[in-house]
């Protein structure tokens, strides 16, 4: 935020600051936590130890998506420091799930929103920001745009809401309903109501840091394993202890992987990271739409591969225990691009191979 606009959010009427706080404290109220379902393993494993699945369904929030609950945390994050006021209009480097959430946040509190984006952008992406009042703002090349969301908060006065830097700073991750306490309260009584494993993607690096601080801060023996698709420069940063890893190319796996590691991620609350393959990605993705009946989007089935890696590997050892991993959103917005035959092959990913795993995992509880 420029110096001018920073002045001009510190003039703001407290009274429209705390009606602001107000109005997003009561949509969460309204809003029942997302639910935590079962998910069937094979039965081959039934008769030898005891483990379980558990998805975190965050596709039922109202704007569809795990982001929602970062853009609510972004939000109050501004509001409380002062960032934003009456007349802020807020900006964000996001073509996906973010910047819905965020625009409806806005048209929430009344101010207008811009999110900066690659011209090649689905027409599908832009819509959905546009359907919450959001305004698309286009770049030549994906790497513009925090340059450009910067310079866009100079120019028009606003706020620059910065996911992929204040994502791990703006939510409370101590508790206060974040998703990680969530976890813990609706696993209470489960069998195994401390898991063994939780297991999520990295987009910001928000929800991975606050489940990782958390875990310590409540002193769980839980381990969190992030999982990571092609292309991504987290996986290679862990690895190599390098947090300077840039891959140069845009992850094919919506909301996740990144192609330079975000300030937000946080790899010293990790235990382990995978590299899934993305059409492994995609194979999960559409077997557990089959196995649930309703869709699920790709980086869920990032997410089915990588709990699936430390189940088996559970079984194997005999060790009974559960895991937790997350729904990130709806497969319904991605039907003509992962749920599509043809899509698939003009970009170059056959799922078939992983699709065999899976088949057989299910099965025979057998993997890889």
């Amino acid at each position: 935020m420029s110096d001018a606009a920073s002045s001009a959010a510190r003039c703001q009427p407290r009274a429209w600051v705390d009606n602001a706080v107000r109005l997003i404290e009561a949509d969460a109220r309204r809003s029942a936590d997302t639910h935590l379902l079962r998910y069937p393993l094979p039965s081959a494993w039934s008769d030898r130890v005891d483990v379980a699945l558990y998805l975190k369904d965050e596709s039922t929030h109202i704007t569809g998506s795990l982001k929602h609950r970062l853009a609510r945390s972004l939000f109050l994050y501004a509001l409380c420091n002062g960032w934003i006021g009456e007349n802020t209009t807020i900006i964000e480097a996001s073509s996906g799930s973010t910047a819905v959430s965020e625009a409806y946040f806005a048209a929430l509190l009344g101010l207008p929103f811009i999110a900066v984006m690659p011209s090649s952008t689905s027409a599908a992406k832009i819509k959905l920001i546009e359907a919450q009042g959001g305004r698309c703002h286009f770049v030549a090349e994906s790497s513009q745009v925090y340059a450009e969301a910067e310079r866009l908060a100079e120019e028009t006065g606003g706020h620059y809401l910065d996911q992929f830097t204040n994502a791990e700073r703006a939510t409370d991750w101590r508790g206060n309903n974040n998703i990680a306490e969530s976890i813990y309260v609706q696993m209470d009584q489960e069998a195994h109501p401390i898991p063994e494993w939780i297991v999520v993607g990295a987009g910001t690096g928000g929800t991975c840091a606050t489940i990782g601080r958390y875990i310590r801060y409540r002193r769980h023996a839980t381990r969190l394993c992030v999982v990571d698709p092609e292309n991504s420069a987290f996986y290679a940063a862990y690895a190599q202890g390098d947090p300077h890893v840039v891959t140069g190319m845009s992850s094919r796996i919506e909301g996740i992987g990144r192609p330079r590691v975000e300030p937000s991620f946080l790899p010293s609350v990790v235990d382990r990271m995978i590299r899934v393959p993305d059409a492994a990605s995609i194979a999960a993705a559409r077997h557990a739409s089959a196995v649930l009946g309703r869709r699920v989007g790709p980086s869920t089935g990032t997410n089915l591969w990588g709990a699936f890696t430390v189940l088996a590997e559970m079984a194997a050892s005999g060790r009974s225990g559960s895991v937790v991993t997350l729904i990130a959103d709806s497969g319904d917005r991605y039907a003509d691009t992962y749920f599509s035959d043809e899509w698939l092959a003009n970009a170059g990913l056959d799922p078939s191979a992983a699709t065999e795993v899976l088949v057989e995992f299910e099965r025979s509880g057998r993997w890889l």
